[in-house]
């Protein structure tokens, strides 16, 4: 089900993709395919990338697909693949570490291949006359994984600072939503992205220490992204929520329990809604009405997971399940999700 605005998002299976019809695609901004690529057949002018994160469960729906209105313009540069509409773009890229030269002052491969990322997708967008960077999914091999004297988290926290530095962007308070999650050991960094010409409202959790001001012991270099954010995209007002799990304040809470991990996530995803409706966005948000992306460490807590899931938000809630590894051992779930409904009509 797709929401009723221009600037849509939708969770669909290779098969319902398939069935589009040709002038369904004409305003498709671009897609992200999890654990399989997009079939050669299938294969369009929009960008599309592969996460090597496959779907949990039995729905397939398989195809994150992002839609913005009529199409301006598409084009590549360097690794990075985009297409653009009056006021919003949609890029992605990969890259595998094994291909990229050490940069100056990169303490690891993973190091240089995010700085070099971040580096493309700025310098894409000040070519474009596009200020605003208004959410990011950031896919990275063996996330917890330990080389070089530190974690391969803190690796990529510390190159993204220093791409967002380099380029004269905020690194706290107007950063945009985002989420870092793992993928398998080997496979390549991916990354894709929206900015927009609209500048995002960001909305931090008062039930958590905002990211960019974790103490070091979760990353000497803090991650740069908000909780969520807000913005109007093609005639549309946007909400999105960063990958949230189950910590308050800065520490994660309820170990080991996947059931009370997803609970305290929905606590967490309640309260940037309910900030988000108070700071003024209208129409109002409610966690009914979004797209969950649910990213889960171990197979066997899917099934505990989606029964917190469906009694919390219904059972026609449209959640998607990856296996990924998080940020932290300790988390077992993280989720995020994404409202959009047009500003001329009530969600």
């Amino acid at each position: 089900m797709a929401c009723d605005s221009v600037f849509k998002l939708d969770y669909l299976s290779h098969a319902e993709f398939a069935e589009r019809p040709s002038a369904w695609r004409q305003d498709l901004l671009g897609l992200a395919s999890f654990g399989a690529p997009v079939p050669a057949a299938l294969a369009l002018h929009a960008p599309m990338v592969t996460v090597p994160t496959p779907v949990l469960g039995t729905d397939q729906r398989g195809y994150e697909v992002w839609h913005g209105g009529a199409i301006t313009h598409c084009g590549k540069r360097g690794r990075i693949r985009y297409r653009q509409a009056p006021d919003v773009i949609f890029g992605c890229l990969s890259i595998l570490e094994s291909e990229v030269a050490p940069t100056p002052n990169a303490v690891s491969a993973l190091h240089s291949a995010t700085e070099l990322a971040y580096r493309e997708i700025f310098s894409l967008l000040e070519g474009l006359g596009i200020r605003h960077l208004v959410r990011v999914w950031n896919y990275l091999p063996d996330i917890n994984g330990e080389s070089h004297g530190s974690e391969r988290y803190w690796q990529f926290n510390s190159a993204r600072q220093d791409a967002f530095i380099t380029h004269g962007r905020a690194v706290t308070g107007a950063v945009p939503a985002a989420c870092g999650v793992g993928s398998p050991l080997g496979s390549p960094l991916v990354i894709y992205f929206l900015a927009s010409t609209s500048a995002p409202a960001a909305i931090e959790n008062p039930r958590q220490i905002s990211a960019y001001h974790y103490p070091p012991e979760y990353s000497p270099r803090s991650p740069t992204f908000s909780r969520a954010c807000t913005v109007d995209l093609a005639s549309t007002r946007v909400l999105f929520i960063s990958g949230t799990a189950s910590i308050l304040g800065h520490a994660t809470v309820h170990n080991g329990d996947a059931a009370e991990q997803t609970r305290e996530t929905l606590r967490n995803i309640e309260a940037l809604v309910s900030d988000a409706n108070r700071a003024g966005a209208a129409p109002a948000f409610s966690k009914h009405s979004l797209w969950y992306k649910a990213y889960v460490r171990h197979l066997h807590d899917v099934a505990i997971i989606d029964s917190e899931l469906r009694a919390a938000l219904g059972s026609s809630a449209r959640v998607l399940y990856l296996r990924a590894d998080l940020c932290r051992p300790d988390l077992l779930i993280e989720i995020e999700a994404t409202g959009c409904s047009s500003v001329n009509s009530p969600t």
